[in-house]
C-alpha cells in the first residue's frame, strides 16, 4: 500500500526544489459550514491556538473570539464573510490555555452547489509574525531594487530566479536573459565554472563563501577584462533545508587595478633600493655591468645585456662622440646559460661595432630610452641591413624590447638592453621608467669605477715615479727592495725608500710612510724624498735632518704626518747610526741566523712637532742584514701586531738565500693577495762574512 503524503508536505517539497519561499509564515486553515460551525481544522491551527480537531470541530467559530462573553463581533465577521464580500483584518482569539492571540485573518465564502448557502474558508496567521515578514520583505525589496551591489537569487540547480538592476547593469543583460539559466550559460566569458563550484560548496555545507573573484568579460564591457568580488550565502526553509543561494557581486576592477599598480610600484621601489645596494659596490667595471644585468632578470626582463664603450672598457676616456658610429664591449649578460635568447646574443667580452646609421647608434645618440613594445618582423626590418641578430630573436619568443643608455656627467658610457619573452605582456611606460632609473644608477657606478681606475693608475704612476729608479749602493753594501701598491685607490699612500751614497764611503738607508692616501700623499712623499736626497748629501747629522724634514712639512698648506726611519752605515766597520720617527722598528739578522728587532727610541712622526729626536749607535757584524719596512707589511685587519712581528722574525730566521728571494718570501707569506695598504721593503747586507758561502 502506497503511503499517503499530506498535501502540505507535497507543496512544501515542490517549493523547496524550485527554490521558492513557501513555509516562511505558518498559516492556519479552517472552514465553517453555512451556519458557522467549524468543519475543518488543520495542524497549523492546532499549533497556533492549542485546540486539537476533536476539541474544536462542531463548535461555532464565534466561540474563538471572546469566548463566554459578547459573541457579537465574531458573528458579525462571519456573517460578513458569508455574504460573499470576504473579510480581511486583525482579530483577537483566545488560546486554549486562556491567553489572547492576535491574528491576521483572511476569510472568503465558498458557495455550496447543492444548497446555495455559503461555507467560509478562513486563513489565519500570527499577526506579529506577519508584520515581521512584511517588514523584512519591504527591507529586502528596497535593498534588492536600489542596492549598488549586484544581487542574484538562484535555486538549488543554480538557475537564476531573480536578479536586481545593479546586476543587470554589471552583466549587460536584462533579468529575462538570466531567469531559468545557469551562469555558465549566461556569461561564458567569465570563470563561471569556478563560481558554480563555490555555490555548490555553499549548498552542501551551509558555510558562506566570501570574496571569491570572478573575472572576465561581459556584454556590459566586451572589450576588456573586469574583476568582481563575489559572496554566496545559502537560503534555508524553516526546517533548515537548502532552497537556494543568494549571490552578491561588487565590481572591484578599479580597486584591483590600483592594487596591482601599487604593488608594481612597491616592487619597483624595492628593485631600485636593491640596485642602490648591489650595483657598483665593488668599483669594478665588469662586475658593475654584470650586477645590472643580474638585477634586471627576471624582475624586469627575461634577458638583459650591458654594453660599455670599448674605449672605456680598455681603460681610456669615453671618446669624442657617436657621429662616426660606436664600438661597444659586452660586459654584462643575464642569464648566463639556459636561455635561447642568450644563445643568440654576443658573448661576454665581445666588441660590437655599429655604424652611425644603425638603430643602436641612433638610440644612444638620442640619449633617452628606446622601446619597441611589440617586436615583429616590421619592427626589426630597419636593423636587418646591419645585423641579422634581431630577426633571430622572433622565433625564440622575444616579443618586446627596450634599451636604456648609460649616461653619467653628460657622457654616454654604454647601453643596457632588455628582452621579454614571458606572457606577462609587453614592456610599458612604467617599465621604461624603471629601466631608465636602473641604467642611471649603473651609469654613475660605471663612471665612478672609471674615475677610480684612472685615479688609481695616476696615484700608482706618481708613486712609482718618485721612487728611486736605479739604486747604486756604495761598495760593501748589497741591497734589494720592493714596492707593492694597495689594491684600493683610497689606500695608496706615500710609502717610499731610498739608498744614498754619502761622503767617506758611507751610505744612508731610509724608508718612510706619509700618513694619508691617494695622490696627495704620493705628492708629499715625493717632496720629502727630494728633501732627504738634498739634505743627506750635506752630511747632516740624523737629528738635524729630521728637524729639516719637520720644516718641510710645516710649509705645506694642509698639515701632513709621516713616519721615517734613517740609518747611516759605514760598510767597512759595520757602524750604524739609526734615527726613528714613529716608524716600525728595523730588524737585523746576523750571519748565524740570529734575528732581533732593534730596540730604538720610537720617536714621534714627522709633522707632530716639538720632538727632540735621538740617534742610536749599532754595530753590524760583516754579512749581517738590516731589514726596513713600512707598516703595510706587518699590519693586517683582525691580527695582533705582536703576532705579525713574531711571524716576520720567524721568516727572517730561515736559512739564508739571496736578498731578492728574501723580499719575495716576506711579501708572499705576510701579505694577502689583495693588500690593504701599500708596502715598501728595503733589505741591505752590510760587509762580507768570510765564513758565509755566497747565496745561491
Amino acid at each position: 500500500m502506497t503511503e499517503q503524503i499530506p498535501i502540505e508536505d507535497l507543496i512544501s517539497s515542490a517549493a523547496q526544489d524550485a527554490g521558492g519561499w513557501l513555509g516562511s509564515l505558518p498559516v492556519a486553515q479552517l472552514a465553517t459550514g453555512a451556519d458557522g460551525t467549524i468543519v475543518r481544522w488543520n495542524r497549523v491551527a492546532q499549533e497556533l491556538l492549542g485546540y486539537a480537531p476533536p476539541q474544536i470541530v462542531g463548535r461555532h467559530i464565534a466561540d474563538l473570539l471572546h469566548p463566554g462573553a459578547d459573541r457579537s463581533l465574531g458573528r458579525a465577521l462571519w456573517e460578513t464573510a458569508v455574504t460573499g464580500r470576504g473579510v480581511m483584518g486583525t482579530v483577537t482569539a483566545w488560546h486554549q490555555d486562556g491567553h489572547p492571540v492576535e491574528l491576521e485573518i483572511w476569510a472568503c465564502p465558498v458557495p455550496s452547489r447543492r444548497h446555495g448557502a455559503s461555507a467560509v474558508l478562513v486563513f489565519a496567521a500570527d499577526a506579529h509574525a506577519a508584520r515581521r515578514i512584511r517588514g523584512s520583505s519591504a527591507v529586502w525589496d528596497g535593498l534588492f531594487a536600489r542596492s549598488p551591489v549586484g544581487i542574484a537569487i538562484l535555486d538549488t540547480q543554480l538557475r537564476f530566479l531573480q536578479v536586481n538592476p545593479a546586476l543587470e547593469a554589471m552583466n549587460g543583460l536584462p533579468e529575462s536573459a538570466h531567469i531559468g539559466r545557469r551562469l555558465v550559460q549566461v556569461l561564458p566569458e567569465v570563470n563561471a565554472d569556478d563560481m558554480e563550484d563555490a555555490m555548490r560548496q555553499v549548498l552542501a555545507t551551509g558555510e558562506p563563501v566570501l570574496d571569491r573573484r570572478r573575472s572576465g568579460r561581459t556584454p556590459a564591457d566586451p572589450s576588456r577584462d573586469r574583476v568582481w568580488s563575489c559572496s554566496y550565502v545559502r537560503v534555508e526553509d524553516p526546517g533548515g533545508r537548502p532552497i537556494g543561494v543568494i549571490a552578491s557581486l561588487l565590481d572591484i576592477t578599479e580597486q584591483q587595478r590600483d592594487h596591482i599598480e601599487a604593488e608594481a610600484g612597491r616592487r619597483r621601489l624595492a628593485l631600485l633600493s636593491e640596485a642602490s645596494v648591489r650595483i657598483g659596490a665593488s668599483l669594478e667595471l665588469e662586475r658593475t655591468a654584470q650586477e645590472l644585468a643580474d638585477l634586471a632578470v627576471p624582475q624586469l626582463a627575461d634577458a638583459a645585456t650591458v654594453d660599455v664603450l670599448d674605449t672605456l672598457a680598455g681603460g681610456d676616456e669615453p671618446g669624442p662622440g657617436l657621429a662616426g658610429g660606436v664600438a661597444l664591449r659586452r660586459l654584462g649578460k643575464a642569464p648566463l646559460t639556459g636561455s635561447a635568447v642568450i644563445g643568440i646574443l654576443a658573448p661576454l667580452g665581445r666588441t660590437l661595432v655599429f655604424p652611425a646609421a644603425a638603430p643602436y647608434t641612433l638610440a644612444l645618440a638620442a640619449r633617452r630610452p628606446f622601446l619597441i613594445a611589440h617586436l615583429d618582423e616590421q619592427a626589426v626590418s630597419s636593423a636587418a641591413r646591419h645585423t641579422g641578430k634581431p630577426a633571430q630573436l622572433l622565433p625564440v619568443g622575444v616579443h618586446s624590447f627596450m634599451m636604456a643608455p648609460l649616461i653619467a656627467r653628460d657622457l654616454v658610457l654604454g647601453v643596457a638592453t632588455f628582452y621579454r619573452t614571458s606572457p606577462v605582456g609587453p614592456f610599458g611606460p612604467d617599465d621604461v621608467t624603471l629601466a631608465g632609473e636602473l641604467a642611471a644608477r649603473a651609469a654613475i657606478s660605471i663612471d665612478n669605477a672609471r674615475l677610480y681606475h684612472r685615479e688609481h693608475e695616476t696615484a700608482v704612476i706618481l708613486q712609482r715615479s718618485m721612487l728611486p729608479q736605479h739604486i747604486t749602493p756604495p761598495p760593501g753594501i748589497e741591497v734589494a727592495h720592493r714596492y707593492l701598491p694597495a689594491s684600493d685607490v683610497n689606500e695608496i699612500g706615500g710609502d717610499w725608500y731610498d739608498v744614498l751614497q754619502l761622503p767617506g764611503g758611507k751610505a744612508a738607508l731610509l724608508i718612510g710612510d706619509v700618513m694619508g692616501h691617494g695622490i696627495a700623499a704620493a705628492a708629499v712623499m715625493g717632496r720629502l724624498s727630494a728633501s732627504v736626497r738634498a739634505l743627506a748629501r750635506l752630511d747632516l747629522a740624523p737629528e738635524a735632518l729630521m728637524h729639516q724634514l719637520e720644516a718641510t712639512l710645516d710649509d705645506l698648506a694642509d698639515p701632513m704626518i709621516a713616519t721615517f726611519l734613517y740609518a747611516v752605515i759605514d760598510p767597512e766597520t759595520g757602524h750604524c747610526r739609526i734615527t726613528r720617527a714613529g716608524h716600525p722598528p728595523p730588524a737585523t739578522v746576523t750571519p748565524d741566523g740570529t734575528v732581533r728587532l732593534l730596540d730604538l727610541p720610537p720617536g714621534t712622526p714627522l709633522g707632530v712637532g716639538g720632538t727632540a729626536y735621538s740617534t742610536t749607535d749599532v754595530t753590524l757584524s760583516p754579512g749581517s742584514l738590516l731589514v726596513m719596512y713600512t707598516d703595510g707589511l706587518v699590519e693586517a685587519r683582525g691580527s695582533d701586531i705582536d703576532e705579525r712581528l713574531a711571524e716576520l722574525t720567524r721568516l727572517l730566521a730561515e736559512p739564508p738565500h739571496s736578498l731578492d728571494h728574501l723580499c719575495d718570501s716576506l711579501i708572499t707569506h705576510l701579505v694577502p693577495a689583495s693588500a690593504d695598504d701599500d708596502i715598501a721593503l728595503l733589505v741591505a747586507r752590510v760587509g762580507t762574512d768570510p765564513h758565509t758561502p755566497p747565496p745561491p
